[in-house]
């Protein structure tokens, strides 16, 4: 295995640098005045996963302390260590201690900071009054309301947005080029539509796909996740609504039962092929409404645990019928 497989490519691609953090530009502006006025405040980083939280607050890190950023940061999963004696022990005691170079404070990232205690979250609210002069905390959440008020009015608040798809994929490119790995615009799509923003999940995504060897390309990239081959869903959709109802049956259920296909991936594959302009379904454009409220009622019973199998017949029969009405 080469060095280049040996690394996690989400790690070895993070951005170390404010300026080269792809998107959140908002966010980007912002903290660049905080850190020139040398009086870095608190700060909350919410949004969805995958869209730069991290890698904005350890370049952050790399800004203050520079090569000593290790001995001047603690890092810590606050959803593994959720309760009041990782902020006694862990927090507090590091947040005694002086920095090693010439900074103001030393600097503690939580990652997952929505996941802890009630408890603790008012542990660290006492210690974020206490250690004002020696340290600055960087709080890292999914959502903003798993967070107690008191912190929050404490913190300077930033939300991070999904990324755009350009942005992704101009990433993806990038890194591709680089590892010398061949991707199709399929494959790209594919990523996209499984990632839907989130930068880590896309990069992951990649290097599995690249690690099966020859070109990336669509079919790659759901081989890779284990989920099932789009193309092959492809067809018995159109099978099914246009064709042999049957033998698309008797698909589905080898798909469900003996391959263990999760149902769910096979309606998000319904749901494109209706919403897509160049599906051999060709849904007229006045009943894809009808056709996308059919995809989503089928949907929700399938999240609420009905069969998956059935739920699959019955939307292709529907769609079936639907289809055959308008003619």
């Amino acid at each position: 295995m080469s060095s280049s497989e040996e690394v996690l490519w989400v790690e070895k691609y993070r951005p170390s640098r404010i300026d080269d953090i792809i998107d959140q530009d908002h966010v980007k502006t912002r903290i660049k005045e905080l850190l020139a006025l040398s009086d870095l405040p608190h700060l909350i980083f919410f949004g969805p996963p995958g869209t730069g939280k991290t890698t904005m607050a350890l370049a952050i890190a790399h800004e203050l302390y520079g090569d000593s950023w290790r001995e001047n940061v603690l890092e810590l999963n606050a959803s593994d260590e959720r309760g009041i004696a990782m902020i006694r022990e862990k927090v507090k005691e590091f947040a005694k201690t002086l920095p090693t170079v010439k900074a103001p404070f030393k600097l503690v990232i939580l990652d997952e900071a929505d996941n802890m205690t009630p408890d603790a979250q008012q542990a660290l609210r006492r210690i974020m009054e206490m250690y004002t002069t020696s340290v600055r905390f960087i709080l890292l959440a999914n959502y903003l309301s798993g967070i107690i008020e008191p912190i929050q009015s404490r913190c300077s608040l930033f939300r991070f947005s999904p990324l755009p798809k350009d942005a992704v994929i101009n990433r993806l490119r990038e890194i591709a080029s680089k590892e010398g790995v061949k991707i199709g615009e399929d494959a790209l799509e594919a990523i996209w539509e499984i990632s839907q923003g989130d930068m880590r999940k896309a990069i992951n995504t990649l290097q599995a796909a690249a690690s099966l060897g020859g070109v990336v390309n669509e079919e790659a990239v759901y081989r890779a996740l284990g989920k099932v081959s789009p193309l092959r869903v492809r067809a018995l959709i159109t099978e099914a609504i246009i064709g042999d109802f049957s033998k698309a049956i008797k698909e589905v259920r080898s798909l469900i039962s003996d391959e263990g296909a999760d149902p769910l991936d096979i309606v998000k594959i319904i749901h494109r092929e209706v919403t897509s302009s160049t599906s051999q379904l060709k849904i007229p454009e006045e009943l894809k409404p009808k056709a996308v409220y059919m995809v989503a009622e089928h949907h929700y019973r399938l999240l609420r645990g009905s069969s998956g199998e059935l739920q699959i017949y019955g939307l292709l029969a529907k769609l079936r019928r639907l289809l055959r009405e308008s003619h």
